[in-house]
């Protein structure tokens, strides 16, 4: 997502990344990584739990949610392409 950051405004679409990390612990991850984009915390896993994103080990399943008006558009666990994301996204 953030080598095609500029794919997803152009699209009007808002990118953020969320877990259970610290906002102290991402913003150092974002500087290290340099991401264009927001990242949340989710310290008690209550989104991760809601997405279905929650191990039973109590670990996070890295998943990406495309999300319009309210309705889940686009889920898939692991690291989809931007093609993929974009594709189901845009054509709502």
């Amino acid at each position: 997502m953030r080598d095609n950051f500029n794919r997803y405004q152009q699209a009007g679409i808002s990118v953020f990344g969320i877990n259970p990390a610290s906002a102290a612990a991402h913003a150092r991850y974002a500087d290290r990584f340099g991401f264009p984009f927001q990242l949340l915390a989710d310290a008690g896993k209550e989104v991760a739990r809601a997405y279905g994103a929650l191990k039973a080990s109590g670990g996070i399943q890295r998943s990406v949610f495309g999300v319009s008006n309210g309705v889940i558009r686009f889920a898939k666990e692991g690291m989809p392409t931007s093609d993929e994301i974009l594709g189901a996204m845009i054509e709502v």
